[in-house]
């Protein structure tokens, strides 16, 4: 098979997974690891790994036609909450990375691109419940505004010089493999840490925070999936919407104390509260089940079982 594949940012929350994943689908050869710096050593240990600064267009393209890639999901960014603390660091990641691949893709020295998007597109003026594939978007933060551009400079792309670039709009993710790596809706992977550890939670979201979420799981299902999808079933190229679940933090609490029943959790609510309140609370992804199949697994109680089980051994 042809396919080579080549993951940017695979020492991330998602990318750690994706890479194991992707390695046991296509042989551990076919698929080349990369970061800003070296990963864990099991990662490293598992197939090829490069030091790659995802802004060097330069280094992106030596590391492709060195392993005749065909294929790039490109992971790395900076994501909400640490995004607002380092904008102009967020912005110049988020973006000029993007460029760099959607311009190999553009000189076709690539085929196909994997960009995720996430909620983070949406705003307050947003529906908030079963937000539509189309709908307003007017996002109040950094990240936000990195990914609707994002979105619009690969539907750009696609039509001007038919790069085959994919994308969804990934909601909270939850994983027991790898630590929260600085988004909004961290506090529904760290909680399960507490949980275990201290019996207790300080979230720093109110109760009643309803979020879209995801087992990663379900995320690495859906990321293989549209790239797996014929083209001509990628009818969105800007980015899909893709739900799971949504549930709030008292919610959660309420699924672990089924399981320690003497687990407590207080709220002491910080800026992070107020890009929680401008994201959806329900998505609407009918255009990702009917175009190329998207379908979730893993819902709340499942998921915390899963977690707790995994983490404490």
């Amino acid at each position: 098979m042809k396919k080579r594949i080549l993951i940017i940012g695979a020492c991330g929350q998602i990318g750690t997974e994706l890479t194991a994943h992707l390695r046991k689908k296509y042989a551990p050869h076919k698929v080349i690891a990369s970061d800003i710096k070296e990963g864990d050593q099991a990662l490293m240990s598992a197939g090829p790994f490069e030091v790659l600064d995802a802004m060097d267009y330069e280094a992106v393209q030596n590391v492709v036609i060195k392993y005749e890639i065909t294929d790039v999901y490109l992971m790395a960014a900076m994501l909400s909450a640490t995004a607002e603390k380092f904008p102009m660091r967020a912005w110049d990641l988020n973006m000029n990375s993007l460029f760099n691949v959607l311009n190999l893709a553009k000189e076709k020295k690539i085929d196909t691109i994997f960009w995720p998007s996430s909620i983070a597109v949406f705003g307050s003026t947003t529906p908030k419940t079963n937000t539509p594939q189309r709908t307003i978007m007017e996002p109040s933060t950094v990240y936000g505004i990195s990914k609707q551009t994002g979105e619009r400079w690969c539907e750009y792309y696609h039509k001007r010089y038919d790069v085959d670039v994919r994308s969804i709009r990934y909601p909270g993710l939850i994983s027991y493999t790898t630590l929260p790596g600085g988004g909004t809706t961290d506090y529904a992977v760290d909680i399960y840490y507490k949980a275990l550890k201290h019996k207790k939670y300080i979230c720093f979201l109110n109760a009643e925070t309803t979020l879209p979420m995801m087992y990663m799981d379900d995320a690495i299902k859906a990321t293989v999936g549209i790239m797996d999808a014929k083209k001509e079933d990628v009818k969105i190229r800007s980015s899909y919407n893709l739900a799971a679940m949504s549930f709030n933090p008292e919610e959660v609490a309420a699924s672990i104390r089924k399981r320690i029943p003497e687990f407590t959790i207080s709220y002491e609510p910080d800026f992070r509260q107020a890009i929680a309140d401008s994201w959806p609370q329900t998505i609407d992804d009918d255009a990702a089940r009917e175009d190329w199949g998207w379908k979730h697994t893993v819902e709340l109680d499942e998921m915390t079982e899963i977690m707790l089980e995994n983490l404490k051994s």
